[in-house]
């Protein structure tokens, strides 16, 4: 029999409608299953359990008159926690923000509160989410539920690490630069980056990557991570953009010209991950559309070489107009600051520029190709306690070796999915599903058919004891 907590989203709903589970008793169950995994991982860092609990049962009391607020109405999700929540801390997994209480939600956490969502509590993330895994010095590291020894990746790895281990069967992220896509992969999950835009956001943290970070939901199935975006997705008058992705809104053809990407430029790829991308970019095949293999024809040598600059100048003038998030910040980030201040005007004004060119050109190319494919990552998971692997495919690589596939995409502004492939060694595998501007609900429903033509998601993590010295380190 299925354990509540092992429900996706949709089917604890056709319980609840049914009568065969309430929500009550739904939340009891992931409450159960927080308490016996998270010491291991690490996921959630802060909770609302009498709040959750109240919610549940007003929940269950809205599904005995027939009169749920949303599809989602009683459903368990967690928040990242660079989302302010107005009776939850935001840290931002900062020292400074442990006490930080929002006046009010972010637009996405206030949508999915009023369509009766029940909040369970806050993930973890690292320290002003400018990092590809999740530690930071007040809440500790972040684990991979299919091997606690290993990162889920960042910095929505506590929202990613949570869902995979069954804790809650959806959750909230952000993707500044592949953060809800790479760890998605790294855990077995369905995670999407939206247009910007199609989200709206307000009441939100200061940004740190200019417009190029998004909402994103996450969840194990295509069919609740699409019920989770239409119920947190919608333009907003405090945040215009909002409305260019919603009058861009555009159907994808019935056969895509589809080209596969395997590596960008010379850049390393794991073996395992460039064999697995590339069979599942070969089940579109199986699906009707065409498939090619090549280069991306679009110049990102200017972005990814001044990447590393966006967020040290984003922390700079953080730290600068806010210094009371000064307070306690770690050494790394400290530096990172006083790398930032010391870029001149010129560099973030040549990558705004860049960013633009790079939308207008990617406009274009989307007139000649319906949809890119390529793998989510170059690396599989590291080591917990690391910031980065290292080397890849035997090729030392810096800081964002791992991360070459995604953050272009944000830069781009583009909707990008990432779908579960074959894995490999006991580990999950992402694709990355790249469509043009606005195509968000045509490549919600692509990653749909990619799921049912390539099987149900593969099973749960074991979770075995671990040896002392795993978990809140």
């Amino acid at each position: 029999m299925t354990a509540p907590w092992q429900l996706g989203a949709t089917e604890m709903v056709a319980a609840f409608q049914a009568g065969t589970l309430t929500p009550l008793q739904a939340l009891q169950a992931c409450l159960a299953r927080i308490e016996t995994v998270n010491p291991a991982l690490n996921a959630f860092v802060a909770m609302r359990t009498d709040g959750a609990l109240a919610d549940a049962q007003a929940s269950t009391e809205r599904y005995a008159r027939s009169a749920p607020l949303s599809p989602l109405d009683g459903v368990p999700i967690g928040i990242k926690d660079n989302l302010p929540t107005s009776d939850l801390p935001t840290t931002w997994g900062s020292i400074a923000g442990h006490k930080y209480l929002a006046a009010q939600d972010e637009l996405a956490v206030a949508r999915a509160r009023t369509a009766g969502l029940v909040i369970v509590g806050k993930t973890n993330v690292p320290e002003f989410t400018l990092e590809g895994y999740t530690h930071n010095t007040l809440f500790g590291t972040t684990r991979n539920p299919w091997n606690p020894r290993l990162t889920p990746g960042g910095s929505s790895g506590g929202s990613v690490a949570a869902v995979a281990a069954g804790m809650v069967p959806l959750a909230l992220g952000t993707d500044g630069g592949g953060s809800t896509r790479r760890p998605a992969g790294y855990t077995g999950l369905v995670g999407f980056k939206p247009s910007i835009g199609a989200i709206a956001r307000e009441d939100n943290l200061p940004p740190l990557l200019l417009d190029f970070e998004v909402v994103g939901p996450i969840a194990r199935r295509m069919v609740d991570l699409q019920r989770l975006f239409e119920v947190v997705a919608g333009p907003h008058a405090a945040d215009p953009g909002s409305f260019a992705a919603l009058g861009a809104a555009r159907e994808m053809p019935k056969r895509l010209r589809v080209l596969y990407v395997a590596t960008l430029g010379e850049s390393p790829v794991d073996p395992a991950i460039a064999a697995a991308c590339e069979v599942g970019a070969r089940r579109l095949e199986a699906l009707g559309h065409s498939v090619s293999a090549g280069a991306l024809p679009l110049d990102l040598k200017t972005l990814i070489a001044t990447w590393p600059h966006i967020g040290q100048i984003g922390l700079a003038w953080l730290l600068a107009k806010y210094p009371r998030w000064r307070e306690g910040a770690g050494e790394r980030y400290l530096e990172m600051a006083s790398q930032g201040a010391a870029w001149p005007a010129t560099m973030l004004w040549q990558t705004m520029e860049t960013a633009e060119q790079l939308r207008r050109d990617a406009a274009h190319f989307f007139e000649r190709v319906d949809l890119i494919a390529m793998p989510s990552s170059a690396a599989m998971p590291w080591p917990a306690e690391e910031t980065h692997p290292p080397i890849i495919a035997g090729h030392a690589v810096g800081t964002r070796g791992h991360a070459i596939f995604t953050g272009w995409v944000n830069a781009a502004g583009l909707p990008a999915l990432n779908v579960p492939v074959e894995p490999a060694g006991g580990l999950p595998i992402g694709l990355q599903l790249i469509g043009p501007f606005g195509s968000d609900a045509a490549l919600l429903a692509l990653g749909e058919a990619f799921e049912t033509q390539g099987g149900l998601p593969w099973g749960w993590p074991s979770l075995l004891p671990e040896p002392t010295g795993v978990g809140r380190a």
